[in-house]
């Protein structure tokens, strides 16, 4: 199945936009740009030149993913969350050379109106909360919220906030899926289920 893209939509030549992809009104994607399969840009939304996007990743309505940003598969982004990729913009100072990189890792969630400052990592299934200020590194399966966003707790693969202590060493299991956690030295991983009891 191929790309389908709204008649106000502009999608420059040379983009490459993956099977079942769909892209809304009023958006543009630049010709560089490359997007995978089954995904979802929703109204008036950009995307740069130099941006990759992988399978399943749903973009909301009036997102701007500049250039230097990466999301990977299944990447979750709220309505009018802000990606940026200069760190210190001034009108009169050309600073493409500069553009700081930004990797949204595998089914990570970036809510409503949120900010991410350029050069960070957001990890795996972290969850950033509405409205919430990312200048630094998210660990994966962090729940971050605030200005600047702290981490305020671990989230689940399915979205389910987690018992675990911030730091120490302890296991949780997701209350929906049955999946058990693991925290230590400072990281959550998900078990692999031969040893989830």
């Amino acid at each position: 199945m191929a790309a389908t893209i709204h008649p106000s939509a502009i999608v420059d030549e040379g983009a490459r936009l993956g099977d079942g992809t769909r892209v809304w009104h009023f958006a543009h994607v630049c010709a560089g740009a490359r997007i995978g399969r089954a995904c979802s840009l929703g109204q008036n939304v950009f995307v740069g030149n130099d941006v990759r996007i992988g399978d399943r990743v749903k973009i909301q309505n009036n997102v701007s993913v500049y250039d230097a940003v990466t999301l990977e598969d299944e990447v979750f982004c709220g309505p009018s969350m802000v990606f940026t990729n200069v760190y210190n913009p001034r009108a009169a100072v050309v600073r493409k050379d500069e553009y700081r990189r930004t990797l949204v890792r595998r089914g990570a969630s970036i809510g409503a109106n949120a900010t991410i400052v350029c050069g960070v990592t957001i990890g795996e299934y972290a969850f950033v909360a509405a409205g919430a200020v990312v200048n630094r590194d998210v660990p994966a399966f962090a729940l971050m919220a605030g200005v600047p966003a702290r981490q305020i707790g671990w989230i689940s693969r399915f979205g389910e906030r987690l018992p675990l202590p911030l730091s120490g060493a302890a296991q949780a299991v997701c209350p929906h899926t049955g999946d058990t956690y693991l925290l230590e030295r400072g990281a959550c991983t998900l078990l692999p289920a031969t040893s989830q009891r």
